[in-house]
C-alpha cells in the first residue's frame, strides 16, 4: 500500500464519522453537517455528539465523545467553537480516530490569538497522530464512499475529479459545474487555513490516489512557494492539474490576506512557473472546471493540428480565429482528406479547414465526416460546431398547434434521433481513434430548458458539450499544452 495514499484513508474513506457539536436547530453547522451525509448516504457508521444527547433527525446522539466504541470511527467532523477543539481532538484519538476536518474559524485569519490557537491546534493534532484538514474550513466530500461531510451543499455526480480550494465557495461552484453537466467529483476539499495540510499535501495525494484523473485547485496564497511548486511538478509529470488562482491584483491580494489569512504572490511570476510546471492556470471559475472535465474525459492529443467541422460558415470563421489566438494549428486540408470529403460532401461545401457543409448533410453524412477526419494520421484533434441545430426545429414543431398533423410528429422524432446520432458519432470517433472530439454549441443552455437531444447525448456520454466554440479551443489548446508538456518530460 502507497504510504501517502494510506495515511490520507481516514479522511477520505473513514469507517466511521464522529461529528461535534451537533445540534437540533437546522440553521446549525452540526446540523446541517448531519443532514448532508444522512441525506446523501454516507456508507459509513455516524455518531453525532450533542452535550445534552437531544435527539436530531430522528437519531439518538451521544453526550461525549467517550461514549463512541473505539474503533468504529476514523475520522472527526468538528463543528464546536475553537475553544472545544483540543478536548476534542484528545478524546476523538483515545477511541482510535486518524483524521479530523476542522469547520470552526477564529484561527489565524483572526489575528495573533487566533494564530496561537491554530498553532496549538496542529501540534497536538501532530503529538496524536491524527491527519489534520481546516480549520476554518467548509468540509469534504468523497463519492465511492457517498460522503458529503460539508457545512453546505452540493454533492456532485461521482466522477476522476479532485478539487482542493483555499475557498470553500469555489469548491461549491466546482461541484455546481459537476452537478449541471454530469462530469462529477472523486473527491473535494476545503482546505480553509491549511494549517496541517496546505494545497501541496493535497495535490501531492491527488497524484497518487488511483481514484483521481485530474487535480483541479484554487489558491489564494502561499506560504511555501517552492515546496508547491515542487509538490505540483511531481504531479504533473502524472496526470494534469488545473489551478484558479485569487489575489492577481492589489485589492485581490488584500481580500485574500483577511480571507484566509494567507499571503499572495507575485502574479507575473507565478505564470511563468505555472509554464514550466505544467500547470494548466484558467482566469475563471467555469475555465477551470471546463478544462478539468475536458482532461478528465478526452484523450490527450498527439499534437495541436486542429480541424474544424461545422454545420454554418460564420461559426466555423469564428473558431478559426480563436485556434489562432490559442496557438493551435489549424492545418491545411491534407489531399487525400479532402478527396474523402469531396466524397460525402457536395461540390458547394469550403474545400478548406473549417469544413462547412454549406447545408449538404444527409442522414449518414455527420458521422462519416467525424470518423474520417478523426481517423487522419495528419489530424490531431477535432473540433464540431452546429449540434443541435434539427433537435431546436423539432421542439419548435412540437410547440406548434399543428403539432401533431401535418407529419410533423414523424418529422421531430427523425430530428431529434439524427441529432441524437450525431453526438454519439462524436464520442465513438473519439474512442475509436484516441483522439480529442470537442462539441459546442449555444444550445446545451436549453437541454434542461426543453431537452434538446444533441447536448443531452453529449451529457449521457459522459462529456462535457461547451457552450460556445470559443470555450471548447480554449479547453482545447490546455490539453494540448499539457500533452506537449508530458512530452517534453518523457524524453527527458
Amino acid at each position: 500500500m502507497n504510504n501517502l495514499v494510506e495515511r490520507f484513508r481516514p479522511l477520505f474513506y473513514p469507517r466511521g464519522i464522529v461529528i461535534t457539536g451537533v445540534s437540533a436547530h437546522p440553521g446549525k453547522f452540526g446540523f446541517a453537517s448531519l443532514h448532508n451525509l444522512l441525506c446523501h448516504g454516507y456508507e459509513g457508521e455516524i455518531f453525532p455528539v450533542n452535550r445534552d444527547g437531544a435527539e436530531v433527525l430522528d437519531r439518538p446522539t451521544c453526550r461525549d465523545v467517550a461514549e463512541i466504541p473505539s474503533g468504529r470511527a476514523d475520522l472527526a467532523f468538528l463543528c464546536t467553537p475553537a475553544v472545544a477543539n483540543i478536548e476534542n481532538l484528545l478524546a476523538c484519538a483515545r477511541i482510535g480516530v486518524r483524521a479530523a476536518f476542522v469547520v470552526s474559524g477564529g484561527y489565524s485569519e483572526a489575528g495573533e490569538e487566533g494564530a496561537a490557537a491554530e498553532r496549538e491546534l496542529v501540534k497536538v493534532a501532530r503529538d496524536l497522530g491524527i491527519l489534520l484538514a481546516g480549520p476554518n474550513g467548509q468540509g469534504l466530500v468523497s463519492t465511492a464512499v457517498k460522503m458529503c461531510a460539508q457545512i453546505v451543499p452540493p454533492y456532485p455526480p461521482p466522477g476522476r475529479i479532485s478539487a482542493v480550494s483555499q475557498s470553500g465557495n469555489i469548491l461549491s461552484s466546482y461541484m455546481n459545474y459537476g452537478q449541471l453537466t454530469g462530469i462529477g467529483f472523486s473527491k473535494g476539499v476545503s482546505a480553509g487555513n491549511g494549517a496541517s495540510l496546505g494545497l501541496g499535501d493535497y495535490i501531492e495525494y491527488f497524484a497518487e490516489d488511483p481514484d483521481t484523473a485530474v487535480g483541479l485547485a484554487y489558491l489564494e496564497g502561499l506560504r511555501d512557494g517552492r515546496d508547491f511548486v515542487q509538490r505540483a511538478m511531481a504531479c504533473t509529470r502524472r496526470k494534469p492539474l488545473v489551478l484558479l488562482k485569487g489575489g492577481v491584483t492589489s485589492r485581490g491580494q488584500k481580500a485574500a490576506s483577511s480571507h484566509t489569512g494567507s499571503l499572495a504572490s507575485n502574479d507575473r511570476i507565478f505564470s511563468g512557473i505555472c509554464r514550466q510546471a505544467g500547470i494548466a492556470r484558467a482566469e475563471t471559475v467555469e475555465e477551470a472546471y471546463e478544462v478539468a472535465a475536458t482532461f478528465a474525459t478526452q484523450p490527450l492529443p498527439r499534437g495541436n493540428r486542429v480541424v474544424i467541422l461545422t454545420a454554418a460558415g460564420g461559426w466555423g470563421v469564428l473558431c478559426a480565429d480563436a485556434c489562432v489566438r490559442a496557438g493551435l494549428d489549424l492545418i491545411a486540408l491534407p489531399e487525400d482528406l479532402r478527396a474523402r470529403i469531396d466524397a460525402v460532401l457536395p461540390a458547394r461545401w469550403s474545400r478548406n479547414n473549417p469544413v462547412d457543409m454549406a447545408g449538404g448533410e444527409t442522414r449518414e453524412t455527420i458521422p462519416e465526416l467525424l470518423d474520417c477526419i478523426a481517423a487522419h494520421e495528419g489530424v490531431d484533434a477535432v473540433i464540431y460546431l452546429g449540434l443541435g441545430i434539427q433537435a431546436a426545429q423539432a421542439h419548435v414543431m412540437k410547440s406548434s398547434p399543428y403539432y401533431p398533423g401535418h407529419g410533423l410528429d414523424r418529422i421531430a422524432d427523425f430530428h431529434e434521433r439524427q441529432d441524437r446520432r450525431y453526438a454519439e458519432a462524436a464520442t465513438a470517433a473519439s474512442a475509436r481513434h484516441a483522439k480529442p472530439v470537442l462539441c459546442a454549441t449555444e444550445l446545451v443552455y436549453t437541454d434542461r430548458a426543453y431537452g434538446n437531444s444533441a447536448p443531452l447525448a453529449v451529457a449521457e456520454s459522459g462529456r462535457l458539450c461547451y457552450p460556445s466554440a470559443h470555450r471548447a479551443v480554449n479547453a482545447l489548446a490546455h490539453l494540448c499544452a499539457y500533452a506537449a508538456y508530458r512530452r517534453a518530460r518523457e524524453n527527458e
